[in-house]
């Protein structure tokens, strides 16, 4: 490598002090650090404790946080005594439909909400804003109501049904289509495209980034979700793997704290999976879809 060469590379090297003062960067450093342990501690602390074989505290002064004979026994115990093949089939019945309504809906009603010059469009505004000020445990007993004279108390069906779409999905929606720009949908119209074209060719690309995060929310939401699953089903058959998995809680498997920290691992793993492998879009947002016709 020439002279020249070397100097080019040492110029285009970052240096120490592009990142700012010393003084800075460890401050800087410091607080990723406390952030990176209060979000990935507990996660961790959770899988070590299910690693500890019986004869190993968990809790208590004489508990250490890493495990002295590490095990899976917790595992196979969980898999052995515990229908999770159901739970999880069960789980993602639930999570394929939220998504798929989720999706139909809040991009066609985001569509709709984001053009201008019809009449209801603001009532329809004050409408989603003021659903999001309720809480789900005031309208808890009502969607109760509504699932049991519906029949479908003890069912996936009732359990997805109430989340079929999010206010909150339906505006993140509007926002990415209000981002692109008019001119683009002009001309789209004089080339002959119709409204079904250019939700189809124009926004919906250009909106991929927040289509992603309505996925990873809703997965989670409905991946994650216990108090309604609790409410509706009744048979273990139909139980999802939050709930089926809350029995390890139960005297039935002798209060095994590492039954349950077992339990708690294998219910986030499958949220870490999809975040993984959607990141790369998630972190591209909502200009990075290429608008193409």
């Amino acid at each position: 490598m020439t002279t020249a060469a070397v100097a080019k590379r040492r110029r285009l090297m970052p240096r120490w002090r592009d990142y700012g003062r010393p003084r800075e960067l460890l401050v800087r450093y410091l607080l990723l650090l406390l952030v990176l342990f209060l979000t990935v501690g507990p996660l961790l602390w959770q899988f070590l404790a299910s690693l500890k074989s019986t004869s190993e505290d968990v809790f208590g002064a004489n508990a250490s946080l890493l495990p002295e004979h590490p095990t899976l026994r917790a595992y196979r115990a969980i898999f052995d005594q515990v229908p999770v093949a159901t739970y999880i089939m069960n789980s993602l019945i639930v999570v394929v439909l939220s998504i798929t309504s989720q999706l139909v809906f809040s991009t066609t009603a985001g569509y709709m909400l984001s053009k201008p010059g019809w009449k209801g469009r603001k009532a329809v505004w004050v409408v989603l804003i003021a659903s999001m000020m309720f809480p789900f445990e005031s309208i808890m007993v009502s969607l109760f109501l509504s699932i049991r004279d519906l029949g479908l108390v003890d069912s996936l069906a009732g359990v997805w049904l109430p989340g079929f779409v999010g206010a909150i999905n339906v505006l993140l929606m509007r926002g990415a289509f209000l981002a692109v720009p008019r001119e683009i949908e002009d001309s789209a119209m004089l080339d002959g495209a119709g409204e079904w074209q250019r939700f189809k060719y124009l926004y919906l690309p250009s909106a991929w980034g927040a289509i992603m995060v309505v996925v990873i929310n809703t997965f989670i939401s409905a991946w994650d979700d216990f108090l309604w699953p609790l409410i509706v089903l009744r048979s273990e058959d139909h139980f999802t793997l939050t709930l089926g998995l809350a029995r390890l809680q139960s005297s039935s498997f002798g209060y095994d704290q590492r039954l349950v920290m077992a339990g708690s691992v294998i219910s986030v793993v499958p949220v870490l999976v999809l975040f993984v492998i959607t990141q790369r879009w998630f972190y591209k947002g909502v200009s990075s879809g290429a608008v193409k016709f």
